[in-house]
């Protein structure tokens, strides 16, 4: 049996819990043998990928490769992926930095199979470090199958780092950080914004982001999101007002089951 991550509470109480036990269940949960099982094969047999066809022709390697980026959902589009790798992220007309999601322009810069170079998994520690990554996502994984929110609350350290790591402007992050579902889902809960927001102009949306974290985050500079304090408080709003519209809408639905119930039967 796999390991199954230990969540005693939801909300910011059962994030409490996580992060104080992450260390020690992110380490149980490698020493899995399923997750043992696909490290030590991608281990023994990445180096023998050297185009974008060899990996996406193996289904193995792929799901491994894409599930250290977080697009495991992506595992039966090779056309697509294929096409991402190939492109590579060199020429600004590169499907993926076409796209809003930065992860595949990270997928497609790490395995580097756009054919210009030598690709780096021929590289010793190449394995090691698409490892290391696939081991907290598939965590991240784990414990979203059991509440979202604290997968979400997970991924906001990497997702941060990510994204400060490839846009040097202001402006470039906050389109990143919409462009990224589930950083987007942190910031756009944690902020008090509607999910209509995402109908309204891209270049509106980033003005309402902005000025939202500066009256509700105290900052607009996603660079102060790599301080702790300023991370922690960010995912604390998230955890609140998550747990809040769950509870809104369940006393909703309560309170128009009672009223139902509670109408004289016509028959």
């Amino acid at each position: 049996m796999s390991f199954q991550p230990i969540l005693p509470n939801t909300g910011y109480s059962g994030w409490l819990f996580l992060d104080r036990t992450m260390e020690k269940q992110q380490e149980t949960f490698s020493n899995s043998q399923v997750v043992v099982g696909d490290t030590d094969y991608f281990r023994e047999n990445i180096a023998s990928v050297r185009s974008a066809e060899d990996l996406v022709s193996n289904p193995r390697l792929l799901r491994i490769a894409l599930g250290a980026f977080g697009l495991d959902d992506d595992i039966n589009s090779q056309f697509f992926i294929r096409k991402i790798l190939e492109e590579g992220t060199t020429s600004d007309e590169a499907l993926a930095n076409r796209l809003s999601d930065n992860r595949y322009a990270d997928l497609s810069t790490a395995f580097g199979l756009d054919g210009i170079a030598t690709s780096p998994t021929q590289n010793t520690d190449f394995a090691e470090n698409i490892i290391a990554r696939y081991e907290v996502r598939q965590f991240e994984r784990a414990v979203g199958a059991q509440d979202n929110d604290m997968r979400l609350a997970m991924s906001v350290k990497e997702g941060i780092s990510d994204i400060l790591g490839r846009n040097s402007t202001k402006a470039g992050q906050w389109y990143s950080i919409l462009g990224n579902p589930p950083m987007r889902s942190v910031f756009q809960t944690a902020l008090g914004l509607p999910d209509n927001s995402a109908s309204i102009d891209l270049e509106r949306q980033v003005e309402i982001f902005q000025t939202r974290a500066q009256s509700v985050l105290g900052t607009d500079d996603l660079s102060d999101f790599t301080d702790p304090e300023v991370q922690e408080k960010l995912i604390r709003m998230f955890l609140i007002r998550s747990e809040a519209e769950k509870f809104s809408a369940l006393s909703g639905n309560s309170t128009a089951l009672t009223l139902l119930q509670s109408v004289p039967s016509l028959y």
